[in-house]
């Protein structure tokens, strides 16, 4: 047995920032399922819950937006695709803090805005995920 000095190369995202990635998805996508609920039903609860899941993907997403932020600074990888990733989070985070701010009013004033917004996020968040995923190489947080 031979001991070498190279390691194997890693791609996609440290294993935090892949949880953290992969957190923010199913959450935005909850809160747009869930205001399709309260759009069809009118049962208030729909839109609380979306609240929350909305609360929680910009938790997630603002924390794998941090370790982005960091990938950019790092040597492995694409720089261009790493700035390309970033952005494209910090505009899913940006939008779904608009998000929160629409849902925090009344039920009946969050629609239709809060229904469209939710949507926009989930697809957002779901573009973050591939790219964070399938198309970057890279080490430590990025």
């Amino acid at each position: 047995m031979i001991a070498t000095d190279e390691r194997p190369v890693r791609t996609g995202p440290n294993p935090l920032h892949g949880m953290l990635l992969a957190g923010g998805f199913p959450l935005f996508l909850g809160a747009a399922l869930s205001d399709y609920a309260y759009f069809t039903s009118f049962h208030i609860q729909w839109a609380t819950f979306s609240s929350w899941l909305i609360a929680g993907g910009l938790v997630f997403c603002g924390f794998a937006l941090i370790c982005a932020l960091i990938g950019i600074f790092r040597p492995a990888g694409s720089r261009g695709l790493s700035v390309l990733y970033f952005v494209l989070l910090l505009v899913t985070w940006v939008l779904g803090f608009v998000n929160a701010l629409v849902h925090a009013r009344d039920a009946w004033a969050m629609m239709p805005t809060g229904l469209t917004l939710s949507v926009v996020v989930a697809v957002l968040a779901f573009a973050a995920v591939w790219i964070g995923f399938t198309s970057r190489k890279s080490g430590g947080y990025s």
